[in-house]
C-alpha cells in the first residue's frame, strides 16, 4: 500500500490525497520511475485543475515525453503512448492470475463515483469514456485525435492489471472472438453457396419440365 510522502499514513487505493494531512501525493511516478521535468508549462491544460500541464521525460534520451498536472498528478498520453508505456514498464506476462485480477478491480472499484465528462487538454472538446482493454476496470478519458487522460492512480492500476495477465487475457478473448466470427462467416458462406446450388437445381428442373411439356404435351 502506498503511503503519504508527508506524514507516512497509508493511502487508499482510489485517491492520492492523504485523509490525515490532506497532502496530494504522486502515487504513479515518484519512487517508481526515473523521470525528469522537460517543460514546466506546456500549452496543454489540465481538465480538472485548469492549469498548464508539465511535460516530463520518462527516459534519459528524452524521447518519451508525456504531460502531467503538477497539482492533481493526472497524466496525458498522446495516441498509442500508453501502450508503449505499459510495454516498456511492465515485463511480458505469460500467465493469467484471475484471482489477482478480481482483487485489483475490487480494491479500486468506486460504487459512488459520479460519471463526469472532461475536456481534452489539447482541443478542449469533451472526451469519451472507455474501459481500457474492455475489462481493466480503468475508465479512461479518450480524445480520438489527441490522446488519453488518466487520473492519478489509474496508470498504477493498469500496470497491476497487466502484471496479473489482464492484457494477455484480453488478447486471448479477442482472438477467440475473431475465430468465432470467422467460423460464423464460413458457415454463412456455405449456406449461401448451398442455397444458390439448390436454386440452380430448381431452375433446371423447371426448365426441363417445361421442355417436356412442349415436346409431349
Amino acid at each position: 500500500m502506498a503511503r503519504c510522502n508527508s506524514c507516512s499514513a497509508p493511502l487508499l487505493a482510489n485517491t492520492n490525497r492523504c485523509r490525515y494531512c490532506g497532502v496530494r501525493n504522486d502515487v504513479d511516478l515518484t519512487g517508481k520511475f526515473d523521470y525528469a521535468l522537460y517543460n514546466d508549462a506546456s500549452n496543454r491544460i489540465c481538465p480538472h485543475c485548469d492549469e498548464a500541464l508539465q511535460t516530463i521525460s520518462l527516459d534519459p534520451q528524452k524521447e518519451f515525453l508525456i504531460e502531467r498536472c503538477g497539482s492533481c498528478y493526472g497524466l496525458f498520453f498522446d495516441p498509442d503512448e500508453i501502450e508503449r508505456f505499459l510495454e516498456s514498464s511492465v515485463a511480458a506476462t505469460f500467465t493469467i492470475n484471475r484471482k489477482h485480477l478480481v482483487n485489483i478491480n475490487a480494491d479500486r472499484f468506486q460504487a459512488q463515483q459520479k460519471t463526469k465528462y472532461i475536456k481534452c487538454p489539447v482541443c478542449q472538446n469533451f472526451m469519451s469514456r472507455i474501459n481500457f482493454g474492455h475489462r481493466s476496470g480503468v475508465i479512461i478519458d479518450r480524445c480520438p485525435a489527441h490522446g488519453i487522460w488518466l487520473d492519478s492512480g489509474e496508470i498504477t492500476h493498469l500496470m497491476e492489471w497487466k502484471r496479473a495477465g489482464g492484457q494477455l487475457l484480453q488478447a486471448r478473448r479477442h482472438s477467440q472472438k475473431k475465430k468465432k466470427q470467422s467460423r460464423a462467416n464460413i458457415d454463412f458462406s456455405t449456406y449461401e453457396n448451398n442455397y444458390a446450388l439448390d436454386n440452380t437445381k430448381q431452375d433446371l428442373l423447371i426448365s426441363v419440365t417445361a421442355l417436356i411439356k412442349q415436346l409431349f404435351g
